[in-house]
């Protein structure tokens, strides 16, 4: 799919071939992945938004078969970090060795599993603060810094970590910070009784369903480039920035709200939730769809709120109402 040498006059048809190429690409993971659609449809939109993605799930749901199956279709070097107490910065980033060559000594730079184009950092909230910074300088900078030598990263650059919302004991919360460095929380729930069955079908037989490439990395590039193309009318852009702000003023349910990174990112995914869906324009929709993986790890509930047990998607549901 070739999207250069672009003009208005064919911008249409070339929306409408995306929306095609998208298709092509979900059918192509549902061969392994069962259901969750919403949930493979709403990370391949973080890519697109060259952002990176919160996870928030029970263990054994297919969160590394997924991210590792879009990666597959896209064609894109994979790599998993499992996050524990002991992990040090080095193990992420790489470090140098001594090699003996020719009789002499010399270091050597041995890259680490950061070194991807889509990296899994499982329970990342086990790591230490101090290897949660070595994350954050490759989110943010798309490079690594080891001693004195920096190390730019290969593009696509995206991360996906994950979290139990179950174990907390011997964890290290990630700082607001760092939080409002990914672009989206995505909850992910058990699958229902018709897909758990599909599931167990497909994974008890003699053989397990594969994933053919879709989408060249390259390619991949250019759909980055597309995304940020996608018109949006000054009256949907005001409705997502009002969106945010009203974050930071409604006060019966909200204590902190989201910062202007948040403005940036709601836009940002509408116009790829407008593109993946083959549109050549963004809608109301768009906005209000995305804006709960955007809002739902940037704002921090009212103590009140929570001895309710009110949780931050019925609070942003409410917040859209107030925002129109």
């Amino acid at each position: 799919m070739d999207l250069t040498n672009r003009n208005k006059s064919d911008l249409s048809g070339t929306y409408r071939g995306t929306g095609n190429t998208f298709t092509a690409l979900f059918n192509e993971i549902e061969k392994v992945i069962v259901g969750q659609r919403d949930v493979v449809e709403q990370i391949i939109i973080a890519i697109l938004c060259d952002g990176h993605t919160l996870v928030e799930s029970n263990p054994g749901l297919g969160k590394t078969l997924m991210i590792s199956t879009i990666s597959k279709s896209m064609d894109l070097v994979f790599s998993r970090i499992q996050c524990t107490p002991d992990l040090m910065p080095a193990d992420i980033t790489g470090t140098h060795l001594i090699e003996e060559s020719g009789g002499r000594k010399e270091f050597k730079f041995e890259p680490g599993p950061i070194f991807a184009n889509i990296v899994l950092a499982d329970e990342i909230n086990r790591a230490s603060p101090k290897t949660q910074s070595a994350l954050l300088e490759a989110m943010q900078e798309k490079q690594v810094t080891v001693g004195n030598e920096t190390f730019i990263l290969d593009r696509p650059f995206f991360i996906l970590a994950t979290q139990n919302p179950i174990e907390m004991e011997g964890t290290f919360p990630l700082p607001e910070a760092q939080l409002d460095r990914f672009l989206f929380k995505i909850l992910v729930d058990y699958p229902n009784f018709e897909d758990e069955k599909e599931i167990v079908n497909r994974y008890t037989r003699a053989e397990i369903p594969a994933v053919n490439k879709v989408i060249e990395k390259s390619t991949l590039i250019d759909l980055q480039k597309l995304t940020r193309e996608v018109p949006i009318a000054d009256d949907l852009k005001e409705l997502a920035i009002k969106i945010v702000m009203t974050t930071r003023t409604w006060t019966e349910n909200i204590e902190y709200g989201a910062s202007p990174r948040a403005s940036i990112g709601l836009i940002l995914a509408a116009k790829a939730h407008a593109l993946v869906h083959g549109r050549d324009y963004v809608s109301k929709e768009d906005i209000e769809t995305m804006a709960y993986p955007i809002l739902r790890h940037r704002i921090i509930l009212t103590f009140e709120a929570e001895r309710r047990g009110i949780l931050k998607d019925q609070v942003i549901k409410e917040l859209l109402v107030q925002a129109k």
